[in-house]
């Protein structure tokens, strides 16, 4: 039994029951341990759940920080961005869920250690939109706030998308590159 099991069960577990309901016996069952045993390889809930929002971190980080290391134009930066985001969303279920909505599980110490490292993963985001704006890519008068209200559209997906749905997760993401680029006015002709 190694830690990495016992996370990848405890994801599962605390996805299915959310954190406050999960207990450790939970994540022992499920990997076939004696509650006992599972304090030899972690001291708490809390450490479980800090250690999964940091692994969904840098899964999602190592994935995006590439392209925006591109010399490529901030918009298809961003499109990118969006579609490799939704599909590590939809890939990782468990992770993603964990990510999204069990951060505010965090007792004050684990939160404080936490808060960075989604910091520095959001600025990957705003240093995209701030160089479209350079680049007059973008009209954009508060990236901060345009880069919390598409990452609001995206993490909310997971709470409705289904693989078997009728829209797949790259059909998503051009929708919301679309909605996101263009917005819902209809352009006049001139």
């Amino acid at each position: 039994m190694t830690r990495d099991d016992i996370l990848d069960a405890a994801a599962q577990v605390i996805r299915k029951k959310g954190f406050h309901a999960a207990s450790m016996a939970d994540i022992a069952s499920a990997v076939n341990l004696q509650k006992a045993s599972l304090y030899h390889h972690v001291s708490s809930k809390q450490e479980i759940l800090l250690e999964l929002l940091d692994r969904a971190l840098e899964m999602l980080t190592a994935q995006i920080a590439p392209i925006v290391n591109q010399s490529i134009p901030a918009d298809e930066k961003l499109r990118r961005m969006i579609h490799v985001y939704l599909q590590s969303l939809a890939e990782n279920p468990d992770l993603s869920s964990i990510l999204l909505f069990e951060h505010r599980s965090l007792d004050k110490k684990s939160h404080a250690r936490h808060v960075p490292n989604r910091d520095r993963f959001e600025s990957l985001w705003r240093d995209v939109v701030h160089e479209g704006v350079r680049a007059k890519l973008f009209a954009c008068t508060d990236v901060g706030l345009a880069v919390r209200g598409l990452m609001g559209i995206l993490n909310w997906t997971l709470t409705w998308y289904h693989p078997d749905g009728p829209l797949s997760i790259e059909k998503i993401a051009d929708h919301y590159t679309d909605l996101f680029f263009n917005g819902l006015l209809k352009k006049q002709k001139e």
